[in-house]
């Protein structure tokens, strides 16, 4: 799926700002040919929970709706006109002048809709309905349930199965925009690297739609703009002899211009910006341009006041600012991909990305009985209860549609914290890796998050993934408070991945201490800075004895919200600056370590 952009060819308008918004209390059927029967406004994009001044909008389970209306300019509508939604979260049914044009389920990525036979000449109604409803055949999973009051009302809730808050609405740009008849459908970059020979084989493939070009020219050109290399086809190889490599935090983006052409005219152009770089997994190592990269960074959310999950390229710049700063040089999208606008700025910035999908929740049942898990036929019933299967699949296929041809992307996190251990995850993720591996044109490497009761007798798919990616949080959840017991559990259990599997680099995904700002203790006690800054120089010493660790992105970024519970005060607190941005005093010891460590060969035995 190519991102919308202005060419000579092609138009892009903005549908975002003010809609109208009204939560459906499922009494009177909505028209959604007629103006919504409400006076409440939301902003898009943005999730609607924190717009509001109004306690039961905010956590408002079910059906909601927005509505606005636009018109479309007359030197338009001999165009192909595209309706197309950064994000819907998370199901959307889309209606143009009362008609329904459009049907979306998945919450986190985008979709289209071709809607230039459904408008009319001047004032045309939008209306979207939108569902917040999670369940077990959804990702992310949700443990859903129906009542009813004395007077026969339905109430829906969702009690998310997973820690942060169910943000819901137009969380991302609503855009129409413009192609010819005849247009450029897609565009896959592959390239593959000769780094001996600093030369770059480019493999293009451009899919036509509509009406049939004649002739399809491609055309790459450098980061200055000029051409360096000329081809003709909708399957083609194009070389790049000194070639500038994408480099984590140097950044280098060539763009592929593709023209379409009937009867000797161009009808439609789009550029495509892409980085070129090799990612390669080898003898305990994860090598970017054939060296061993050692991750520095995060975990992270969408997550802003106000704003919720919804789009906020200001925070998005500060954030990576912030990184950079302090020696990061990557995160995970943790639990789902991000926009993409923050994808593509990464493109730019050099930041180097794991990319998730929203995988997140999948287990049934929770026990800290870690001798029971580990028995080799340990069964609860996640595999057995989850029908999510069909989303988990679709959603694949929808990440790698879009984010293909992205250089910042490195690896594929196919689900965070599923019920890994229990009898049947590997007859549920073998396919989906299978699936994951096919689709992947640049043939990234694969991973999934374990917890912490995945481990290495316990975990019964973990020969799957390319990298090890473990979630803990020994001194935290286990152990609270203990930092000698703790340390000596984090050593062994890394040890032992390693000998069971000597090939695979191995990483920390996440690892954290909440911690409240401004929290002091003279005896180092949870919650406190000071305990968040020995907790983190715990785990430190341990990771640089690992010989194939390879990585360290901590939990979290920033403080973010989540539902409510006795141990969330404001959402969850472990970031390592505050939710406004603002740092805790462990930042300083991380931006110490970080910038410290190279981004390359930080490990060479």
């Amino acid at each position: 799926m190519l991102y919308p952009i202005s060419t000579m060819s092609r138009t892009v308008s903005d549908l975002n700002g003010i809609w109208k918004f009204m939560v459906d209390q499922e009494v009177t059927p909505i028209d959604p040919g007629q103006p919504l029967p409400s006076d409440d406004v939301m902003a898009v994009p943005a999730s609607f929970n924190d717009q509001t001044a109004d306690a039961k909008i905010r956590s408002h389970t079910g059906y909601f709706w927005y509505q606005r209306r636009f018109a479309v300019a007359d030197v338009l509508k001999d165009q192909r006109l595209v309706l197309r939604f950064g994000s819907a979260t998370h199901e959307a049914w889309v209606y143009l002048n009362g008609q329904e044009v459009g049907h979306h389920k998945g919450g986190f990525t985008p979709f289209e809709i071709e809607i230039s036979d459904d408008l009319v000449d001047e004032d045309n109604l939008l209306t979207v309905k939108l569902s917040n409803i999670l369940d077990y055949s959804t990702i992310p999973v949700g443990n859903y349930s129906e009542s009813q009051d004395e007077s026969g009302h339905l109430t829906r809730k969702v009690d998310e199965n997973f820690d942060f808050f169910n943000y819901a609405g137009l969380n991302r740009p609503i855009k129409l925009y413009s192609t010819p008849k005849a247009y450029i459908e897609d565009i896959v970059v592959a390239p593959a690297v000769d780094l001996d020979q600093q030369r770059a084989d480019v493999h293009l493939t451009v899919k036509n739609g509509g009406e049939v070009f004649d002739e399809v020219n491609v055309t790459i050109l450098d980061q200055a703009g000029n051409p360096v290399a000329t081809g003709s086809g909708l399957d083609e190889h194009l070389i790049l002899n000194n070639v500038h490599l994408w480099q984590p935090l140097k950044a280098y983006l060539y763009t592929a211009k593709v023209t379409g052409m009937i009867a000797g005219k161009v009808v439609d152009v789009y550029e495509e910006p892409f980085g070129v770089r090799t990612v390669q997994v080898t003898n305990g190592k994860f090598l970017i341009n054939g060296r061993p990269f050692y991750f520095k960074g995060f975990g992270k959310h969408e997550d802003t006041y106000v704003n919720g999950k919804g789009l906020n390229e200001a925070y998005n710049v500060l954030d990576l600012n912030l990184m950079k700063k302090m020696g990061a040089n990557s995160f995970r999208t943790s639990h789902y991909p991000y926009s993409d606008e923050m994808i593509r700025l990464c493109d730019r910035e050099g930041i180097v990305v794991i990319e998730e999908t929203p995988a997140v929740g999948l287990m049934v049942s929770f026990t800290f009985d870690n001798s029971e898990i580990s028995k080799p036929g340990y069964q609860d019933d996640t595999w057995k209860d989850l029908n999510t299967a069909a989303a988990h699949r679709q959603a694949i296929h929808e990440i790698m549609d879009r984010d293909k041809n992205h250089a910042c992307i490195v690896m594929w996190s196919i689900a965070n914290e599923a019920a890994n251990y229990s009898k049947g995850a590997h007859e549920y993720f073998e396919p989906l890796f299978k699936l994951a591996r096919q689709l992947d044109p640049q043939k990234r490497p694969l991973t999934y998050i374990d917890l912490v009761w995945s481990n290495p007798q316990s975990d019964k798919s973990s020969d799957l993934l390319d990298v090890i990616c473990l979630n803990r949080y020994y001194g935290w959840y286990l152990d609270t408070g203990d930092l000698e017991v703790s340390e000596r559990k984090t050593r062994d259990e890394l040890k032992a991945w390693q000998a069971k599997y000597p090939d695979k680099p191995i990483m920390y995904t996440e690892y954290g201490a909440d911690t409240i700002p401004g929290l002091h203790s003279a005896y180092d006690e949870p919650w406190s800075e000071e305990f968040q800054e020995d907790y983190y120089r715990m785990n430190s010493k341990v990771f640089d004895e690992i010989p194939n660790f390879v990585g360290e992105q901590l939990w979290n970024f920033a403080d973010f919200q989540t539902k409510y519970g006795i141990q969330r005060v404001q959402g969850n607190k472990k970031g390592v600056f505050t939710r406004s941005r603002e740092p805790k005093s462990v930042v300083r010891y991380l931006s110490k370590r970080w910038n410290s460590i190279p981004n390359f060969d930080y490990k060479k035995s």
